[in-house]
């Protein structure tokens, strides 16, 4: 595709194409500046011609994939303007709110999304608001429903959907089917990184931590990202391994500042392991700004109450369970915070 666009730059419909490849492969290998590189793509065509639609409705979702939220906001109400029946466009819109934290939009852009049209991504993103709200039974059937409705010609997205079927069923507590689930992913996507994350995390449920560490140093041969370094510092923290996990943490923080730059995953990240608290408060006090969502507060929630601010550690605990969520991470703090 990227040859047909350098040979036919006026082939507005290839571009999309090639936007579209590029958002999937910023999935698969966490490179933030694929996304970049579709939005140049798009919006070279949106210069030639400023109502293409598929052009920007593609835009609004590469404003996402680079967390930009208010401008995946703008760009995909636009588009609702022109065509209201376009289910897509409600999905991205649901999204957008979804990670500013507003909840009741995000759920109604859903359930709109999932009205005018129910296919496996409009089943995919009910189900997540199920699980946002702590219905893991309900997430679970409705994210069967997506994959079930997922083509077998879209191995990509087949595989997301299993990966995600693991994660609901590891949540669950059902080792054996998360297990299942995470290599049917692998096997129709081989390298798929939810596939492979989801089986160390599998793994680290059962105890083996040295294979939960040896899949995730090998994911970070090939593709590495901020939350695999945090998530093999802490495995190597588990084994005892305490200059090699530092050595970890250092590379996720110096990513999540830099390369990926993050503000609500970086302070979740620095609170979650006590490092440099109030540097944690300020960056998610500002990050809260753009992003309240439920994540951002348990990270402050977390931080303040390291720190000896246990009023603004209830407050914000409670807006982090504002939805009902069943998240383990934020019921554990919500725990020890309630306790103390």
């Amino acid at each position: 595709m990227r040859e047909r666009v350098a040979a036919a730059p006026d082939d507005a419909s290839s571009a999309v194409v090639l936007a579209d490849a590029l958002l999937r492969q910023t999935r698969v290998s966490g490179n933030a500046g694929l996304a970049k590189d579709a939005e140049r793509v798009l919006l070279a065509v949106l210069e030639r011609d400023s109502e293409r639609y598929d052009a920007r409705r593609m835009l609004a979702a590469a404003y996402l994939s680079q967390h930009r939220f208010a401008d995946a906001l703008r760009e995909a109400e636009r588009c609702r303007t022109m065509r209201t029946d376009d289910a897509w466009v409600w999905g991205v819109i649901g999204d957008a709110h979804i990670e500013r934290g507003e909840y009741e939009a995000a759920f109604d852009a859903f359930d709109r999304m999932a009205s005018i049209k129910p296919t496996a991504a409009a089943y995919a993103r009910v189900s997540y608001a199920r699980e946002l709200q702590g219905d893991l039974e309900g997430a679970l059937q409705t994210m069967q429903m997506a994959s079930e409705a997922t083509s077998p010609h879209d191995p990509e997205s087949l595989a997301w959907h299993h990966a995600q079927l693991g994660h609901l069923y590891l949540e669950m507590g059902q080792l054996g089917r998360a297990r299942r689930e995470f290599l049917a992913a692998g096997h129709t996507f081989p390298g798929h990184p939810f596939a492979e994350i989801g089986r160390a995390r599998v793994a680290e449920a059962a105890g083996d931590l040295r294979t939960a560490l040896d899949i995730v140093m090998a994911m970070l041969e090939t593709s590495p990202t901020p939350a695999d370094l945090a998530y093999a510092g802490d495995l190597m923290t588990k084994l005892g391994q305490r200059e090699g996990a530092e050595r970890q943490y250092r590379l996720a923080e110096a990513a999540w500042r830099t390369d990926a730059p993050e503000p609500s995953r970086l302070a979740r990240f620095l609170a979650e392991r006590g490092r440099q608290l109030d540097e944690a408060i300020t960056i998610g006090e500002k990050a809260r700004v753009n992003r309240n969502d439920i994540f951002t507060a348990d990270a402050l929630a977390w931080a303040y109450f390291q720190t000896g601010q246990l009023d603004k550690a209830r407050s914000m605990i409670a807006l982090a369970l504002r939805t009902g969520t069943r998240d383990r991470v934020i019921r554990a703090h919500a725990s020890e915070i309630a306790r103390r």
